[in-house]
């Protein structure tokens, strides 16, 4: 059951990192958290690149704590 529940954090990790990394702010002008002073709403494939990282997270932390628990 543990090696199950590895391989499982390692693919929603995988999957993480790469939507992670496809989600690209702006035009690079944002580096080390400078604000660029405009506000503008998520639409499209940033909306939904975004949700899915936050379902992804919740599983991860999900299946992590299912990991230590039935260990």
């Amino acid at each position: 059951m543990e090696t199950v529940f590895s391989l499982v954090l390692m693919f929603i990790g995988i999957a993480l990192i790469t939507i992670l990394l496809m989600q690209a702010r702006g035009s690079g002008s944002s580096l080390f958290g400078e604000s660029s002073g405009t506000f503008r709403s998520r639409r499209g494939v940033e909306r939904l690149l975004f949700r899915i990282t936050i379902v992804l997270s919740v599983v991860f932390v999900g299946v992590a704590i299912a990991n230590v628990r039935f260990s």
